[in-house]
């Protein structure tokens, strides 16, 4: 496919984001606190969507949980079953989803539909003869680095990972955390060459394969971003990154019809998705002159990201676009 709309459009909606994101940052804490419906054990992982953080917790019996002194931002939760497999979901922590208190109350009513089960169980419970070969000091490493996230130590977190692929080439999850964290950084160079390692070493692994296609977008290489997202939605097609990076790539090629499409879907799949398919959307409609629906869509974002350092500013967007 012929890429368009080399404007640079998308880089400068992903700069945006970032920066916005960045500036995000406080000193107050946050609990995170809920509860999986219907009630059972689980256990849950919380990642940062937008800067490099790892937590693990176990769920009782009910599904209540917690994850305790969280800094304001945008998370993701992991949520896996082992009857049903895993779900995902976004999750805005800060001042305007807190109480008084900054407790973030959620409560996760899960549907069959919310949850990814064959690729996570064969994750699992099948391991490749390569995977096998990765040694205990490899694996050690890697849980070291995991264990430097959840204190926000990205540099030292790094280093176990680097030492973790020296040991063992063919460590794909390894390769693709530093991918991770090399894109949450800005340094999309390194996030590219990264999550190309992790595919190569494990070629169905899909979360290398979703976040390849997202650094593709980010860096214009739409052809190639077109490509590895559209893998990605047939592998996943109720994953909520994968639509939206789908919208994305579109919309760089100017191709808005097919833009609105996934990034509509990824908005009903979840509507606080760090990736805000709302604001492209928007845009969208701002270029289309359907001034409405591009003040709904920034009245749905807002209404998911309360925290958002342009909020106010938005506002006054949406009663000019009303008028």
């Amino acid at each position: 496919m012929d890429a368009r709309g080399s404007d640079g459009d998308v880089r400068i909606f992903w700069a945006v984001l970032l920066l916005a994101a960045l500036a995000r940052g406080g000193e107050s804490l946050y609990e995170l606190a809920g509860q999986v419906r219907p009630e059972t054990a689980a256990s849950l992982t919380l990642f940062g969507a937008t800067s490099p953080f790892h937590a693990f917790t176990l769920s009782d019996d009910s599904g209540k949980f917690a994850f305790r002194k969280l800094e304001a931002g945008a998370y993701t939760l992991a949520v896996y079953i082992p009857a049903r497999g895993e779900a995902r979901q976004t999750v805005e922590v800060g001042p305007g989803t807190a109480d008084a208190h900054g407790h973030v109350v959620l409560r996760l009513d899960l549907k069959d539909s919310d949850f990814v089960y064959g690729d996570i169980m064969r994750q699992e419970h099948s391991v490749s003869a390569r995977e096998l070969a990765i040694p205990d000091k490899a694996l050690h490493e890697y849980q070291e680095a995991r264990k430097c996230l959840g204190k926000r130590d990205t540099i030292d977190a790094v280093k176990h990972l680097e030492h973790a692929v020296e040991i063992a080439p063919q460590f794909s999850a390894a390769w693709n955390e530093l991918g991770t964290i090399a894109y949450q950084t800005q340094q999309f160079q390194r996030a590219e060459e990264c999550f190309r390692e992790a595919l190569k070493q494990d070629p169905k692994s899909y979360e290398p394969l979703v976040n390849l296609g997202g650094v593709l977008v980010t860096i214009q290489n739409l052809d190639e971003a077109w490509k590895f997202n559209a893998f990605a939605v047939l592998e996943r097609p109720g994953d909520a990154l994968a639509n939206s990076q789908m919208g994305m790539t579109y919309f760089g090629m100017g191709d808005f019809d097919h833009a609105v499409k996934y990034l509509e879907k990824a908005r009903q799949i979840d509507p606080a998705h760090f990736s805000h398919p709302q604001l492209l959307l928007a845009e969208i409609h701002l270029r289309r002159g359907e001034h409405q629906a591009a003040a709904d869509s920034l009245e749905d974002f807002l209404r998911h990201h309360p925290d958002w350092p342009q909020a106010a500013k938005m506002r006054e967007t949406i009663d000019n676009l009303r008028k």
